[in-house]
């Protein structure tokens, strides 16, 4: 396995450049006026703080599902720690998510690796989503909301004589998978320094549905003498990862440096609605951040480094296939290989300009490479002859391709009256794209072909974007207080749409990041996509805002050059009933939803305690303009609510998630229809001192469903082969169309957390 350490090159600029900071503060220690703390942020950012994570972290590795309960937030199936969210029908490469300051890139032809999966739950210390109009210095490049996502803030000793030594240490067990995990973390520090060790590992064996959900291949897969999946098994789900953190942080009267080592091992993944799973990632993350409050203001600065090694293959769920005999078929493994480099440099001031007004200024670079190859893969005939199509050549799906980004911003934020706040914002953003001469596994036809034409084609690119932001907030009353603004935000191809060049069944089949089980061909011509949203927030709440309180936001978002897909034709005639080859195009594409969240403290009863009630509600449209047709992945209507309970130490809930039926589908996709349920969920903990204690059921009732976003279920059998049609499982060993992933059943689990 290759090394990755973070480049010598970028450790020294960055010490060199925060060291350079350091001394420039030197002379204005004395003069250090703090004005921030004068402004509200507009608009009001719905975020989870740390008391807030600790009941959502145990039993859950994946570091996306602690949104869940953020109005607007639903979650794209993936892998176990790898699910994507979804906000106000936007998500993955639409969404601006940064991981302590780092943007994060997903290095996979499936995206395996999304951002958030680099950081593991019990290591996020703060949570921040800005919905509906994101301000510019948040987002760029990007359509929808930013997500910011951040480790524990460094602590330091208050007494210089007596150094602050901390820990933690939890672990966890959930019953549906066999899931466990255990994580530690470490602080050692003084008034000055603080040095802070965090680490984590867990893993699940494949998770089981409420009941069997496949009666179709039943009669295949449980011949004697087979290895099969049972019924109720939900194939190719299990996962192990192991994340490691050191955080080295020097503050110095207003002046905080810090510096973050990261390490992450994911030696498998499997993944339910890929036609392809994660043998291998690694990843090594350097991040440098500085932070000073000076006489004139604010300044932030970071500089990053990661760099990623991406493997996949099929683990052994998809290594077997059935075809018409008693005895399982090992097919050849189809090794695809991905590194991916990440560079950025980002710095923000904030300045007041009088009482009023408040300016941030900023700008970003990124320099991104990703590498995608596919070694040869055959198998073997009866005389011993190579077989197959994919040898003898390495295929190159992306040759060094680089996206390189740079941005200026501005922000102006003004305090009118009390009543009345303003902000306005705008990004100027270039994005530089090119990649390499490309080949196919072999000089066949539509290989030579399709690489012929692609290099001979000019593939650079530059694209010049523009961001707009203007929002304003009126407070009413102590009680009332209201919202609204408009955004104008454009995002830029990825690297695999523009440049995914094969028309090849089978290479379209392995470019797929949108979990559908279709194959899909990129398009060098594509344009930027561009977002024109309104939306608006009514929050009405007591003084107080501890008693109840209502928050209210309706949204509208117009996309010039939605990045959608049709029928590769030349390809394959599609037809409903089965997956089909598509290319991406730019269409016209409209989303519209609301978000409606509330509390309400209910009282206290006499012997048990306080309860508070709490829910969200979300519902989504979205349609593409030029077909008629709706948008792939949109949430149906869907509801949560909770009753809590609260005595001495105790905290019980009673959760309630209620989803309605999926009929609103992508039809080119064929993206499959779901039956609306209801979830119950029984949460209890203790607190004593520095020990927690949490334990519950998932899936109380045992309610079998699926996930409106989970994906097509193609997680066993003959993956690469894209020719099962409707409940033909057990006549073709593809992965049949029309399944979508099943939920998990009942889940029994407990965990413990201890700190000193």
């Amino acid at each position: 396995m290759k090394q990755l350490s973070p480049s010598p090159l970028a450790l020294a600029v960055g010490l060199a450049f925060s060291s350079s900071l350091f001394a420039q503060a030197g002379g204005q220690l004395a003069d250090v006026v703090v004005t921030a703390g004068k402004y509200r942020d507009l608009p009001a950012a719905p975020g989870l703080g740390a008391s807030q994570l600790l009941p959502l972290r145990t039993g859950n590795p994946d570091s996306a599902n602690l949104l869940r309960d953020l109005p607007g937030v639903s979650l794209q199936g993936a892998g176990g720690v790898s699910s994507l969210p979804m906000v106000n029908g936007l998500g993955d490469d639409r969404l601006r998510i940064q991981v302590d300051g780092m943007d994060l890139i997903s290095a996979c032809a499936n995206h395996m690796n999304p951002p958030l999966s680099y950081i593991d739950p019990s290591n996020v210390g703060e949570v921040k989503l800005y919905s509906g109009v994101a301000p510019v210095s948040v987002g760029g490049d990007s359509l929808g909301s930013a997500i910011v996502v951040k480790s524990p803030a460094p602590r330091f000793a208050s007494d210089a004589s007596a150094p602050l030594v901390s820990g933690e240490l939890g672990a966890y067990y959930r019953s549906n998978g066999d899931a466990h995990g255990v994580n530690a973390s470490a602080t050692l520090a003084n008034e000055s320094w603080s040095l802070r060790y965090s680490g984590s590992t867990a893993e699940s064996a494949n998770y089981r549905a409420a009941r069997a959900f496949k009666p179709d291949a039943n009669a295949v897969l449980t011949r004697s003498g087979t290895r099969y999946i049972p019924g109720d098994m939900v194939a190719s789900s299990s996962f192990r990862t192991e994340n490691h953190q050191l955080a080295l942080a020097h503050r110095h009267d207003n002046h905080l440096l810090d510096l973050k080592l990261g390490y992450q091992f994911i030696p498998h993944q499997g993944f339910p609605n890929q036609h392809m799973d994660m043998t291998e990632n690694v990843s090594a993350q350097f991040n440098l951040g500085y932070t000073g409050q000076f006489a004139w203001g604010k300044l932030e600065a970071r500089a990053y480094n990661e760099r990623t090694r991406h493997k996949m293959d099929f683990l052994d769920d998809k290594l077997y296939w059935y075809g018409a005999t008693t005895n399982p078929v090992m097919i050849p493994g189809m090794p695809m290989e991905t590194e991916g480099k990440n560079t950025g440099v980002r710095v923000k001031a904030e300045i007041p300009l009088s009482e009023r007004d408040l300016l941030r200024v900023g700008g970003d670079y990124q320099h991104y490479r990703l590498s995608d190859w596919w070694p040869a893969s055959f198998g073997f005939d009866a005389l011993g002859n190579k077989t197959g199509g994919m040898f003898p050549n390495t295929f190159q799906n992306l040759n060094n391709a680089r996206r390189d980004r740079a941005d200026l911003f501005g922000e102006w934020e003004a305090n009118w009256t009390p009543a009345w706040q303003t902000l306005l914002g705008l990004r100027a953003s270039r994005v530089s794209m090119d990649t390499g001469t490309v080949q196919g596994y072999n000089t066949s036809a539509t290989y030579a072909g399709d690489a012929a034409r692609f290099n001979a084609a000019d593939r650079s690119r530059s694209d010049h974007n523009l961001d707009l932001s203007a929002l304003a907030r009126y407070v009413a009353s102590a009680r009332q207080t209201y919202e609204g603004g408009y955004s104008r935000k454009t995002r830029s191809p990825s690297l695999y749409e523009r440049y995914t060049w094969s028309s090849g069944m089978m290479a379209m089949t392995m470019n797929n990041w949108v979990n559908d089980g279709n194959g899909y061909v990129g398009n060098l011509d594509l344009k930027p996509e561009v977002a024109h949203t309104v939306s608006f927030t009514a929050d009405w709440h007591d003084a107080a805002r501890s008693v109840w309180g209502m928050r209210l936001t309706p949204y509208y978002s117009l996309v010039e050059n939605y990045i959608d897909a049709t029928c590769a034709s030349s390809v394959r005639a599609c037809v409903p009933g089965q997956y089909n080859y598509l290319r991406l195009i730019n269409q016209e594409a409209r989303i519209y939803g609301l978000d409606l969240s509330g509390f309400a403290a209910l009282g206290q009863v006499a012997g048990l305690g306080s309860f508070s009630l709490r829910g969200n509600l979300s519902y989504v449209n979205g349609k593409n303009r030029d077909t008629g047709e709706h948008l792939y992945n949109m949430m149906p209507l869907n509801a949560r609510f909770a009753l809590e309970q609260k005595l001495g130490g105790w905290t019980n809930t009673l959760e309630s998630q209620l989803v309605s039926a999926k009929d609103d589908v992508s039809r080119v996709r064929g993206e499959v229809k779901t039956p609306g349920y209801g979830l119950l969920n029984l949460r209890s903990s203790y607190e004593w001192k520095n020990v927690r204690v949490d334990f519950g059921i998932e899936n109380l009732l045992d309610k079998f469903y699926y996930h409106p976003l989970g994906g097509a279920y193609i997680g066993q059998g003959r993956t690469m082969s894209l020719g099962g049609t409707t409940n033909t499982w057990a006549s073709t060993s593809a992965p049949p169309a029309g399944y979508a992933v099943p939920g998990m059943g009942r889940s029994f689990y407990l965990g413990m957390n201890v700190k000193f």
